[in-house]
């Protein structure tokens, strides 16, 4: 059994109540330029960018109002990076027309030379959909609609063809076509119906902060539709790990922090391999830049090899 690749959802670009970082509140494009150069040297599969158009009043003291474009962001990043994938995790792709979505991801799998990995998801917030004229209440109806579209979209196609309820298209040109032949399309979610999707649609499984205990359940899950649906083809699952901090820290972590030497944490982080989890998604504890690149290169060097 391979030891599973491991990815980065960057920090600065999504500011969460619920994970970031104080020290974010005042970064800007150079440190993200940084933290994704030192994913590119560190040997990360991918570093990864959220979406949210617009956050309600109701919601911002917990989920603040910093969400970074996925597109503009990755794309960014994309010129000063070479080899690492590059994520949305996730793009609430029913706030847009497939079209639009396939323009904008197509583009950057283009002039990234074909690193665009399309993670998608049905989103949360009632008020973006509602300002953008988005149908709330259906969306994950329209998700599953839009992954189809997509799959069209962004094939090799120069005159992609869809006809659907939500999404009628033919005829309408769009290059530059995507580099690669096929952009893989992680879905994300841990409902019941996310898992679904993501075993009989897509590519691979970005699941939603499932603790160890409940991944064994929806690994198998995921397998057991796939064969009974007899869909064949390469699949990716993934899981979020605790948080991390590689070596002992002279700050408090808090509790549900893994820490300790390199060989240790390997040593932990391989129950996601023996439950058959192809990509970690890691998140550093730390104070500054300087600190999480620190982190980063050490997870490459002395933690990944062990994994």
């Amino acid at each position: 059994m391979s030891a599973p690749a491991y990815g980065i959802q960057l920090p600065v670009q999504s500011q969460s109540a619920l994970y970031a970082e104080p020290w974010e509140a005042s970064a800007g494009p150079e440190d993200l330029a940084e933290i994704a150069r030192a994913a590119d040297r560190s040997g990360f599969d991918y570093i990864a960018c959220c979406d949210h158009v617009a956050i309600p009043r109701r919601l911002a003291t917990a989920m603040s109002t910093v969400w970074y474009d996925p597109v503009a962001t990755l794309g960014y990043l994309a010129g000063v990076t070479g080899r690492v994938r590059l994520l949305s995790h996730v793009a609430v792709v029913g706030l847009r027309h497939p079209l639009l979505t396939a323009k904008q991801y197509a583009t950057l799998d283009h002039l990234s030379g074909g690193r665009l990995v399309l993670g998608v998801g049905a989103g949360h917030v009632r008020e973006e959909f509602d300002a953008l004229g988005a149908d709330f209440a259906r969306r994950g109806q329209v998700l599953d609609e839009c992954v189809d579209a997509l799959r069209a979209a962004l094939g090799p196609e120069e005159f992609p063809e869809h006809h659907g309820e939500h999404y009628d298209f033919e005829g309408l040109g769009q290059r530059p076509r995507p580099a690669q032949s096929r952009v893989p399309l992680w879905v994300g979610g841990s409902s019941p119906a996310a898992v679904r999707r993501a075993a009989l649609k897509g590519d691979g499984w970005l699941p939603q902060g499932d603790p160890r205990d409940r991944l064994p359940a929806q690994l198998a899950r995921i397998r057991e539709l796939r064969e009974r649906a007899g869909v064949e083809g390469p699949f990716t699952t993934g899981a979020i790990t605790e948080p991390l901090y590689v070596g002992t820290p002279a700050h408090d972590v808090g509790r549900r922090t893994l820490s300790g030497p390199p060989q240790a944490l390997a040593a932990s982080l391989r129950a996601y391999r023996e439950m058959g989890v192809d990509q970690i998604q890691v998140r550093f504890r730390s104070r500054g830049r300087a600190e999480l690149i620190d982190q980063m290169a050490a997870f490459g060097a002395d933690v990944a090899p062990h994994l």
